[in-house]
């Protein structure tokens, strides 16, 4: 990666986003060393204008920024660092510096949470019990979540009919979980056919 320091003095912005929700958390900006540092132990390092120093997040708090992804813009002078964050990202305690949760990409906090629960076998967890029973019976319960679905919209009552939406939309996600399938790839094959 040929980043170009030059441009601001020694110092590039870096944008920091949720690898989950893709939630824009907050701005920081890096030098050469704080870029190596964050590369080699995968978690954000920044460089501190105001303390003229290296700044590991959450150094003090605890609320760490782990790497999962670092690209690099056209002018070779601007990063954008997708992370997973450990706790509120901004020091108001807010997940974003930029006020709170947003709900876009709450599909993907969601799979994670299911995923969590089936891969750490909670067994309190109705998403794990029925995962345990087998594709048959993931795949009846959405089938059951769609027919509800349907019958509610030929309905009126809103609450209901985006109570089933919501129903069925989260045993869809643990259907594409025990097909061995992401979210991420169901947009992607959507994404092939926008015109």
């Amino acid at each position: 990666m040929n980043i170009d320091f030059n441009k601001g003095d020694g110092l590039v912005p870096v944008i920091i986003q949720n690898d989950k929700t893709l939630q824009v958390l907050m701005l920081g900006y890096m030098n050469k060393e704080a870029f190596e540092k964050t590369q080699k132990e995968n978690k954000v390092t920044f460089f501190s204008r105001s303390e003229n120093r290296l700044w590991t997040k959450g150094e003090e708090s605890g609320n760490c920024l782990y790497v999962t992804d670092i690209k690099l813009d056209c002018d070779q002078d601007t990063l954008l660092i997708k992370a997973n964050p450990i706790g509120p990202t901004c020091h108001t305690g807010s997940t974003s510096c930029f006020k709170d949760k947003t709900a876009k990409g709450f599909i993907y906090q969601l799979e994670s949470v299911i995923n969590q629960r089936i891969e750490e076998d909670d067994q309190q967890s109705y998403t794990n019990k029925l995962y345990k029973r087998g594709i048959n019976k993931v795949a009846q319960k959405v089938g059951e979540e769609a027919v509800e679905l349907v019958i509610e919209s030929k309905d009126d009552n809103d609450d209901l009919f985006l109570n089933e939406a919501a129903d069925l939309l989260y045993h869809y996600l643990i259907l594409l979980k025990a097909k061995g399938f992401k979210y991420e790839e169901v947009e992607a094959v959507l994404k092939t056919r926008m015109k």
